[in-house]
């Protein structure tokens, strides 16, 4: 079992370290390949680069979509279900993977792999990554080198069997993702799971910002996607209000009141969060502008400062009694 062939590929050698069981399978456009990997420099001390052990959960790819490393999709094809091999790959399957490690290792971070990506055509962006953000990765860029792939082949499955993930999906299946997303989100709202429903609307902007960044920002394309954005962003801060996540929702309000300064919910859920942590004067400020701007709201606005004026009063008299304790001497 340790020794080591060619595969039917330029520049591949294969060692097998535990042998699969079975056929090979059939990979289609589509297919979930579940797997581990560890990625090795070919020096001296086989420098680890990656492992995806460490993020505690296996790796995916999409068959057809890891398009800037589709030497993966050949070594993987040549396994079984349960194997364990080691390929060494030349630098002329390599020279991408510092790009590839990087979309990997926000994805395990938890973060969108696209984040920071220009609209520019692929080979523009390619020339906009002066950095990847990590240092091992910027110097692989800068000296493209064989690398070492040790993989573990977990299962395989048919495009109809899974449901796909936000990145790996296709223009066309994110907006069609968007509208469910978004009726499993109200649907969730309605039995008061609120972290849940948060999850959805999450997901479904995620869809739209990505296609987004591929249209020029605040024309008919750009503006259709951000139509559909705003009442997610508005669905998912309320969502955070139910769950007592204010500053987040100041963070969310206001990024979206930059661009657009004359929606009034955007406010009102502002207003809200301002209350709840004790900014009365940016509170108050918020609640009149909805009024302002949506008089249906008026009634609603009326109510909100009558409440944000008796918390105040009471808060107010609380900290006066609590300083007036400080500072009484003790009865002897």
């Amino acid at each position: 079992m340790e020794e080591t062939y060619l595969l039917n590929v330029e520049g591949v050698k294969k060692k097998i370290l535990h042998g699969g069981r079975g056929e090979l399978p059939k990979l289609q456009d589509g297919s979930k390949i579940t797997f581990h990997f560890q990625t090795l420099k070919d020096d001296f001390e086989r420098t680890v680069i990656d492992d995806s052990r460490d993020a505690g959960i296996p790796m995916e790819i999409i068959v057809g979509k890891m398009f800037k490393l589709e030497i993966w999709e050949t070594l993987l094809s040549s396994m079984r279900i349960g194997e364990v091999a080691e390929f060494w790959c030349d630098t002329i399957h390599t020279g991408m993977y510092a790009l590839v490690s990087r979309g990997m290792r926000r994805i395990a971070e938890g973060r969108d792999p696209l984040e920071g990506q220009k609209h520019r055509c692929g080979m523009g962006n390619m020339f906009d990554y002066h950095s990847t953000g990590y240092d091992d990765l910027d110097e692989l860029q800068r000296t493209p080198q064989p690398l070492i792939f040790i993989m573990e082949l977990f299962r395989v499955e048919e495009p109809s069997a899974y449901k796909r993930d936000t990145w790996a999906m296709s223009k066309e299946e994110k907006l069609a993702a968007v509208p469910v997303l978004h009726s499993e989100g109200n649907r969730l709202v309605l039995r008061k799971e609120f972290a849940q429903a948060a999850a959805k609307y999450q997901e479904a902007v995620i869809c739209l910002r990505n296609l987004q960044a591929k249209e020029k920002p605040w024309e008919d394309g750009w503006l259709k996607l951000e139509s559909l954005v705003t009442p997610l962003v508005l669905n998912y801060c309320q969502c955070q209000l139910e769950l007592g996540e204010y500053y987040e929702v100041l963070e969310h309000t206001t990024e979206l009141l930059q661009k657009h300064n004359d929606n009034a919910k955007a406010y009102f859920k502002r207003a809200k969060a301002h209350a709840a942590v004790w900014n009365e004067r940016e509170a108050r400020e918020d609640f009149l502008r909805v009024a302002h701007l949506d008089p249906s709201m008026a009634a609603a606005v009326k109510k909100e400062l009558k409440q944000l004026g008796e918390r105040m009063r009471k808060k107010h008299v609380e900290d006066r009694k609590r300083y007036q304790g400080l500072f009484q001497s003790p009865q002897g």
